[in-house]
């Protein structure tokens, strides 16, 4: 009796490594969807900037689509080889690009990375598949080569000359050119652009205000369609004034990507996308609703889409070097 007890403790307990080196070895996070529309659905997210906290943020909005509408979401980091850790200031390393293969979407945010090349090759592969890309922030310039120009993915560096501007302005429309609004002193107020009331991405949409502070675009490309134009604001307080002096300038708008296979893609594109922008329940919505209409669900947009916080959302401030430290991706799982 005794040797039978041992026996199936230690099974037990080699079951239990098992598993502990199974989370170990899994640098990502997979949110299983629960019930609602996009059950059947896979969302992959591309995490890795070193400024806007979307190390924060994204696997938050991972959760808002995963409990409240049922899509299953896996969320890719930029890790630490060593560590195993989140690290936006690995530049070079986001494991588990694989889950591409599978996705029904690709959500990026993503800043001046150098990947190696086969981790580059299964985003552009996915890029090239007439799938649908919804991007933020620095995702205008989210590919800069700079060890390795001859990589055969260095003219998406996003201001290669030869292919205009790179993923950015090819893939989003614009790359990145300056801050117009000034840098943590003014913030946006997000308005629906003219024409653009009844578009299903603006559906249940009251009020849009960031930290984020308006982007310079000096053009859109292809078929861009602003959709929310981004006032600046004389200070960082959503009471504040407009600066007179700055017009409206698209912070969000959609457009198509064909690819080098001939099949498009639906795009969204914004350029907000600072970490306390997720505060703003319109920012949350606006961006669940580009999710479905991304994969062709606009018809099963809500009224007003849930994006009710799952569990906390404590951001760290934004800023070079003050992202959360020690945390595995693991941490985000689903409770």
């Amino acid at each position: 009796m005794k040797r039978s007890i041992k026996f199936w403790v230690l099974i037990l307990a080699a079951l239990i490594c098992l598993l502990g080196e199974r989370v170990k070895a899994e640098p990502w996070v997979v949110l299983e969807g629960k019930e609602g529309p996009g059950k059947g659905k896979h969302i992959v997210f591309l995490v890795g900037d070193e400024e806007y906290r979307s190390e924060d943020s994204m696997p938050q909005l991972a959760k808002i689509l995963a409990v409240h509408h049922g899509f299953k979401c896996t969320v890719l980091f930029a890790i630490n080889k060593e560590t195993g850790e989140i690290d936006p200031k690995t530049l070079d390393n986001i494991p588990g690009m694989e889950y591409l293969e599978t996705a029904d979407l690709m959500v990026m945010f993503l800043r001046f990375r150098e990947l190696p090349d086969d981790q580059m090759k299964r985003i552009i592969d996915y890029t090239n598949s007439g799938k649908p890309i919804v991007g933020l922030r620095t995702s205008t310039h989210a590919v800069n080569y700079v060890k390795h120009k001859d990589s055969p993915y260095a003219k998406y560096s996003f201001r290669d000359k030869e292919f205009d501007g790179g993923y950015g302005r090819q893939v989003f429309g614009e790359t990145w050119i300056n801050h117009y609004g000034h840098h943590q002193r003014e913030s946006t107020r997000g308005l629906i652009a003219k024409g653009m009331e009844d578009h299903p991405i603006v559906k249940g949409i009251d009020d849009i205000w960031g930290e984020s502070d308006v982007y310079g675009i000096t053009t859109l490309t292809g078929d861009s369609k602003p959709l929310i134009m981004g006032q600046v604001l004389a200070g960082m307080d959503p009471k504040d004034k407009p600066n007179p002096d700055k017009k409206l300038v698209p912070v969000a708008w959609t457009k198509t990507y064909t690819g080098e296979k001939g099949k498009t893609s639906r795009v969204f594109t914004t350029t907000m996308g600072h970490s306390f922008d997720l505060n703003s329940e319109g920012f949350r919505r606006l961006l669940v609703n580009a999710c479905y209409w991304g994969m062709e669900m606009e018809d099963k947009i809500p009224a007003r889409s849930k994006v009710d916080f799952v569990g906390q959302y404590n951001p760290n401030k934004i800023g070079m070097g003050k992202h959360k430290t020690g945390l595995k991706p693991s941490y985000h799982k689903l409770p």
